[in-house]
């Protein structure tokens, strides 16, 4: 699955756990599934920031993680 895929079903997953009527065997399924998706989706963020560090400081050639982390703030 893509990213946008992972995350679709988080968020539907999200709302099915906010239902009234979702059983709790099914909860806990649910609950499963979305902490291994958020590990996967964490892990995807991870790379593609990796990657974004390096295109950045190949074009830049001064830019560094902790440069990065301050543009997103």
């Amino acid at each position: 699955m893509s990213f946008e895929s992972d995350l679709k079903r988080m968020e539907e997953i999200t709302d099915l756990l906010k239902k009234d009527d979702t059983g709790l065997e099914d909860a806990i399924k649910l609950y499963e599934e979305a902490t291994a998706l958020g590990k996967k989706l964490s892990k995807t963020l991870s790379e593609i920031e990796r990657k974004i560090e390096i295109v950045t400081s190949e074009e830049e050639d001064v830019l560094t993680a902790e440069e990065l982390e301050d543009e997103d703030d």
